[in-house]
Parts: structure tokens; C-alpha cells; sequence
């Protein structure tokens, strides 16, 4: 069995320490490479079929509106054996309090009966919100573990936030 990272991430227009900047790497991916070179493990990313703006507001509008009506939000096929994976670590930024809909739509298209989960996430300040917990509901069979919150415009010095997290992983 095998371990991998597989995350969300948006770069462009990012909301950055209380104002919008252009980033070409989104903070999400910046956080899952640390993890994957500290794991040497392979890293996949999740996109989904129709980009979202590069636009920081209307990116937001359109989460917005994805979240409050539960829409699915398709994404490029992955090229992964789900069956082989037992450890997944996933990221995603905080999007209106809890993950994507991309996200959700990966979540609800595999069995994660057996699998574990070490969640991390992106945000400005609101942590995980309830993305824990709507882990937890949407992926009852899997064991969620402890998960690392880090504010976006942190990530570039988040090793040692990482490597602390990741103790729990190499024990």
C-alpha cells in the first residue's frame, strides 16, 4: 500500500495579509510539496475541469455559490490506482469555512473504508472551520488524524510547522 498528497490549490489573485496579490503558485500546492519532499512521496493535484478565475473575487463568488447550492464540481481524472493507496495526505484552502467542492466530489467518488486522512488546509485566518468535521461526515469509514492549518501567506516558512506535523506520520 502506498501513501500519497493529493491536493487543491488555486493560484492567481489570492487574499494575502488583509490584501489581494498576484501569486503564481498556490498556496495549497506550496504547503503539499513541502510535504511530499519530506515524505518522498508522490504528489497529484486536484483540478478541477473548469478553472477557477484568476480573479480573487470572482473565484470567491463562484465557491460561494457552489457551497451554498451543493453543486459537483467535475475534475481531471487522476492518474492513481485508488485501490493501491491506504494514507492519503489532502489539502485544500479554507473556502467559505470548509473545503472545496472539487474536494467534496473526490471525497464522494472513492471508498475510503481503511484509508487515513491527515487533512491540511490554507487559509487567512479561520483554520479548518468545519472542514474536519465534514471530513469526518462525508468519509465515515476513514480515519481522520490531527491536521495542520497554515495561513497562506505563511507558507514559505512552514518547514518546521510540517516536519513537526509530520512526527505523528513517521512514528
Amino acid at each position: 500500500m502506498a501513501a500519497i498528497v493529493l491536493f487543491f490549490s488555486r493560484a492567481g489573485e489570492n487574499y494575502i495579509n488583509g490584501k489581494k496579490q498576484m501569486i503564481s503558485i498556490g498556496n495549497t500546492a506550496v504547503l503539499a510539496e513541502k510535504i511530499s519532499c519530506e515524505l518522498d512521496i508522490p504528489m497529484y493535484p486536484l483540478a478541477p475541469t473548469i478553472p477557477y478565475s484568476e480573479n480573487y473575487d470572482e473565484a470567491v463568488q463562484k465557491a460561494g455559490t457552489e457551497k451554498d447550492t451543493l453543486e459537483r464540481v467535475e475534475y481531471e481524472k487522476l492518474p492513481i490506482d485508488f485501490e493501491q493507496v491506504d494514507t492519503v495526505f489532502l489539502g485544500f484552502p479554507n473556502w467559505w469555512g470548509t473545503y472545496p467542492r472539487v474536494v467534496a466530489a473526490f471525497l464522494a467518488d472513492h471508498d475510503w473504508k481503511n484509508k487515513v486522512i491527515y487533512p491540511f488546509c490554507t487559509h487567512e485566518g479561520s483554520a479548518f472551520g468545519s472542514s474536519i468535521q465534514d471530513l469526518r461526515r462525508a468519509c465515515p469509514q476513514a480515519e481522520i488524524k490531527t491536521g495542520l492549518a497554515v495561513r497562506g501567506s505563511k507558507v514559505s516558512c512552514a518547514d518546521t510547522a510540517v516536519k513537526n506535523w509530520l512526527l505523528a506520520y513517521q512514528a
